[in-house]
């Protein structure tokens, strides 16, 4: 047996088994630790299946992000009754029962496989302004279905902002703590925004780009909020408003900008593709880590339980 049949056997094994861990588990923060181990078995099977765009979006966000935004939320999920708790449970599993039914009508109903458009789009490289196929297609060849998830981000924003805490929960926040996270902070969060800037700079040419960056950079963010080093900043400051929106009204304004000339919606051209492609990439980032983080306002903050262990923070 080859290393990588070994491997490919080793991840349908583990894969089924965890993810039965992570329901059957009564404990909730053992079944979130779970969850995460999942998420990483999860990126390491799409990268085995030569998809390492996803399998980068899976460990940022669906594993890192989302396990963050988990565990703040256990404090929450224990005040609940053992009724609430099981009619909740009882919710969720008609959901993903319902999810797994349609995703398994939508397989079926797929076409027989071919070449798809997988030639049209590597024989067009070489216009679209960057090397990477998957980045061409998101940024040009199919532009304004990123544009539409951009718009999605402001409404999710837009929604987060509805539910987010007043400013007295803000000034009661604890001061920094002298606590593991703190440290961590100040070692992991410079390489988070070096990480970040170069995904963005390598997404042209290889697997990344904004929407991996913006998740690292978030992950930094989300270090520093539970280290009391950040305070969730008002959804009303001009700075923060002005950041958000500075992504998807840079990408409208190329989107708009070829109709003045006589061109089409989208139609990036040829000599500058690559440095609007950058251009929009690079804000764009900013734009998805504030909205990543907005999921993690002061209430939840406040809420969540300071750490047991405590360290001298580096000087």
């Amino acid at each position: 047996m080859s290393a990588g049949l070994a491997i490919d056997a080793a991840l349908a094994l583990v894969l089924p088994v965890l993810a039965w861990a992570v329901v059957a588990t009564p404990d909730l923060r053992k079944a979130i630790v779970l969850f995460m181990a999942l998420g990483l078995v999860a990126a390491l099977a799409w990268a085995r299946l030569a998809a390492p765009d996803i399998a980068l979006v899976e460990a940022a966000i669906g594993t890192g992000v989302t396990g963050a935004l988990l565990m703040s939320c256990v404090p929450w999920a224990e005040s609940l009754t053992p009724a609430s708790r099981r009619a909740r449970a009882d919710l969720a599993l008609a959901g993903a029962l319902a999810v797994v039914a349609c995703l398994g009508w939508a397989i079926r109903a797929l076409p027989e496989a071919g070449p798809g458009l997988t030639p049209a789009v590597l024989g067009a490289l070489e216009v679209s302004g960057v090397e990477h196929p998957v980045t061409a297609v998101l940024l040009n060849y199919r532009s304004y279905d990123t544009l539409l998830e951009i718009v999605v981000l402001v409404a999710a924003a837009i929604g987060i902002d509805a539910v987010l805490p007043d400013d007295d929960a803000r000034r009661r926040l604890a001061p920094p703590a002298r606590s593991l996270v703190g440290v961590l902070s100040h070692l992991l969060v410079p390489g988070a925004v070096l990480v970040a800037g170069f995904l963005v700079w390598k997404g042209a040419h290889a697997p990344g780009g904004a929407f991996q960056a913006g998740a690292v950079l978030a992950a930094g963010g989300i270090l520093l909020l539970f280290a009391r080093r950040l305070r969730p900043v008002p959804f009303a400051a001009r700075a923060l408003r002005g950041a958000l929106l500075a992504g998807p009204l840079l990408f409208l304004g190329v989107a708009v900008a070829p109709l003045v000339r006589g061109g089409r919606l989208l139609e990036l051209p040829v000599a500058w593709a690559g440095v609007l492609i950058l251009a929009i990439e690079t804000v764009l980032v900013v734009t998805i880590a504030i909205v990543l983080l907005m999921f993690f306002p002061a209430r939840v903050l406040a809420s969540s339980r300071a750490p047991a262990a405590t360290v001298e923070d580096p000087p």
